[in-house]
């Protein structure tokens, strides 16, 4: 029996399965990841002061790079993959008990997982924020602004900094959100991380809170991962043709 054969059998079985994915399940929508290879700040480390709290708040200039990043970002014409489908898949069929993601692009939602079964630990794109009187609307609108000439868009209710709804380097993390995840990981019997480093803490620390719990652990990245030793399976290659194969039995 082959890997994949064996962890599409464990997928099958298991009666509380959350997923955990990262910005590897996206590449082949188009969406380049982080620390890959061919990542964002792997190529242009300069790339990770648009999104570091520090940088962003105290330079105009960085705020206007942002805004032109967020402009032209590749996710607006992004389309799910066949990775993104399975897990809706596994959704659609009773399998998945929650869809951990430490994306912001919203793909798991357009494949067809519901808005209630994602925990977005890093938050989502597709909304603005303002910093100072917390107002939230469509980042879109206030992209059409960007386009129409304005290179870094203040409120328009309190003339405070916007920036998209999303967790930076350096703010705190949503602690509902964290423990949300943390629960649904330890209450697991398989474990499923897909295209993520593992590295980025605290939500990587649902792996071994899976693990701990008794959880078979199954890592599908590109490259390894810092919980690789502790794993059941550890599967490398195309996540939009692997996935597939290990969820088309559930």
């Amino acid at each position: 029996m082959s890997a994949i054969e064996t962890v599409a059998g464990l997928v099958a079985s298991a009666t509380r399965l959350p997923v955990l994915t990262g910005a590897g399940i996206s590449t082949d929508s188009g969406i380049p990841d982080f620390r890959g290879p061919n990542g964002v700040w792997t190529r242009n480390p300069a790339a990770a002061a648009t999104v570091t709290i520090d940088s962003y708040v105290r330079d105009p200039a960085v705020r206007v790079r942002a805004w032109q990043e967020r402009r032209d970002h590749s996710a607006w014409t992004a389309q799910p993959n066949a990775g993104h489908r399975a897990i809706a898949e596994l959704e659609k069929r009773g399998k998945l008990h929650a869809l951990i993601t430490q994306n912001i692009d919203e793909l798991h939602q357009v494949a067809g997982n519901s808005a209630e079964r994602v925990i977005e630990v890093h938050g989502t794109m597709r909304k603005a924020v303002c910093m100072s009187c917390g107002w939230r609307g469509p980042m879109q609108e206030t992209l059409e602004r960007v386009r129409a000439g304005e290179e870094d868009p203040p409120c328009r209710l309190c003339s405070g900094i916007l920036k998209s709804a999303t967790i930076s380097f350096g703010q705190a993390l949503v602690p509902e959100v964290i423990d949300r995840a943390l629960r649904v990981a330890g209450e697991a019997d398989v474990f499923l991380a897909i295209g993520s480093s593992l590295q980025v803490f605290p939500v990587a620390g649902a792996v071994p809170a899976a693990k701990s719990a008794g959880a078979r652990l199954i890592i599908l990245n590109a490259q390894q991962t810092p919980f690789d030793d502790i794993a059941d399976a550890v599967l490398q290659g195309s996540i939009s043709e692997i996935l597939p194969q290990i969820c088309g039995r559930a």
